[in-house]
């Protein structure tokens, strides 16, 4: 079983901050991070309420070939989306009131075998897989973001070498 863990420092093997001037710029981060991600995937998000997060979360779904609409699993949870070769998990856990209640959600399952979208994080307390990445959001105007993201484990050199990450 994956349990939160007490040791909440972790260095990222990559960091970068990201200005996104409009929804356009969100969209098109989202269409980038789509193209490293597969099976086993943790991307966890960060940031206020309206900094983006579901923007990002819909266009990264869209970008993997998700038809259906994306809503919001603020009351659900958790939604899924199932691909030919991937089973998408949306997390939100605004809501929770005990980090345990997210396994009753398929953490576990998710973190396996699917592609794992987590809003509010930090309501499950220091949950730092090895192999995650991080994006942080903040408001900077009525459409404009800014986001910090990071890449802990593998995703640190999958970033890297990622073209429009590759210079900072």
């Amino acid at each position: 079983m994956m349990k939160p863990t007490n040791n909440c420092k972790r260095e990222p093997q990559f960091e970068r901050f990201l200005d996104l001037p409009n929804l356009q710029a969100t969209e098109q981060l989202a269409k980038d991070i789509s193209l490293v991600t597969g099976p086993g995937d943790i991307i966890k998000l960060k940031g206020p309420i309206g900094a983006g997060k579901t923007s990002f979360v819909r266009s990264l779904i869209g970008a993997l070939g998700v038809l259906e609409e994306v809503p919001s699993p603020t009351y659900t949870l958790v939604q899924t989306y199932q691909l030919a070769d991937l089973t998408i998990w949306h997390f939100d856990l605004y809501r929770i009131e005990h980090p345990e209640e997210v396994y009753e959600l398929g953490l576990e399952e998710a973190a396996l075998n699917g592609l794992s979208l987590i809003e509010w994080p930090e309501r499950i307390a220091c949950f730092l897989p090895e192999n995650h990445a991080e994006l942080t959001f903040r408001i900077k105007g009525l459409s404009q973001r800014t986001a910090t993201l990071k890449g802990f484990g593998s995703w640190g050199p999958r970033l890297r070498e990622t073209s429009r990450f590759a210079h900072g």
